[in-house]
């Protein structure tokens, strides 16, 4: 099982984050002058370090929650971590439902660039003090936050080496203001299935409320997400990459890639569903993974299995590309 801790969150103040410490994986060496024969044992599996980026009115400790269930599929050398987000705010719709007496926080209150740009100096400096990490891993708001942070990048220091080999997004897209900044051509049809669905995702949630003090209002073997009637998108159905969503593709800026490997997760129920398709086709090296359900991090077996096997298989890709050429 992997493990996993949960640090001090993070201060508006990229420069006031605390430090904590890291680890690092062991391997049994053969001393380099020695008389007598040594049998070497097998070398334990390198540590593999994954930052978790919560959503908008969770926490750290809440994802954490939303994760477990896969993370127990994972070997032992996987280790989480999990830090709160820097500004406190208002719990997401349904989260003090099932997340009681919580603190809760945002990566930013308003979504414009200067405040998506002020998160990623706090991770960056959180990583840099923490580090090193091979893979973020978003859910909902976190996934805006890694993936306008490697389409930054991507514009103003291409050449800089990133501070992570790979990413995993769940349930999450681009913000649109960060592409608008980037000089993309945001469409009113993409601003308005944005409104849109975030809306559909607060009713959604908002009846969490309504379950809670009244549960004879539970139908049984109906579940949150399973009204597919007002959803923007048609679940069975993928976009073409003229139109997805209010996003032309085919005439996006060439150096607004993300080229390192991704996972996407998310379900065909989700209200948001359109931006985490929107997200997916930024990236060059995607693994994509529909788990059937909404907003969320369905904790079934199966599930569960399959995320774990993606995560795995993203390592082998990142260690596939810093694998040397084989001269023929």
């Amino acid at each position: 099982m992997a493990s996993s801790t949960t640090p001090s969150g993070l201060s508006p103040d990229p420069s006031s984050a605390l430090v904590s410490g890291t680890s690092s994986g062991t391997f049994l060496q053969t001393p380099s002058h020695s008389s007598s024969v040594t049998v070497e044992g097998p070398e334990e599996p390198r540590k593999i370090r994954i930052l978790g980026l919560h959503g908008m009115g969770t926490s750290a400790e809440i994802f954490k929650s939303q994760t477990s269930a896969f993370r127990s599929k994972l070997p032992p050398h996987f280790t989480f971590v999990f830090i709160d987000a820097p500004f406190p705010c208002a719990p997401a719709p349904g989260a003090e439902v099932l997340f009681t007496k919580r603190a809760y926080y945002a990566w930013w209150k308003d979504q414009t660039p200067n405040a998506i740009k002020l998160s990623h100096l706090a991770v960056t400096d959180y990583i840099e003090r923490h580090g090193p990490f091979d893979i973020l891993m978003g859910f909902s708001q976190g996934c805006a936050l890694i993936s306008s942070y490697l389409l930054y990048h991507a514009r103003e220091t291409p050449d800089k080496p990133l501070p992570f080999q790979a990413a995993v997004f769940i349930c999450g897209g681009v913000p649109l203001p960060a592409l608008e900044d980037l000089g993309v051509d945001v469409t009113q049809r993409a601003r308005d299935i944005n409104e849109k669905t975030a809306r559909g995702l607060r009713k959604k949630a908002l009846y969490l409320f309504d379950y809670a003090a009244n549960p004879n209002l539970i139908e049984r073997g109906v579940g949150l997400w399973d009204d597919v009637s007002d959803l923007v998108h048609k679940p069975d159905q993928m976009p073409d990459e003229t139109d997805v969503f209010g996003l032309d593709f085919t005439t996006m800026p060439k150096d607004l890639r993300i080229k390192i490997p991704t996972v996407h997760v998310y379900g065909a129920k989700d209200p948001r569903w359109p931006a985490s398709l929107q997200l997916a086709h930024f990236c060059d090296q995607r693994k994509l993974y529909d788990h059937g359900g909404g907003h969320e991090i369905p904790r079934t077996s199966e599930v569960s299995s399959k995320i774990a096997e993606l995560i795995s298989g993203l390592v082998e890709d990142t260690q596939r590309e810093k694998a040397p050429a084989v001269k023929e």
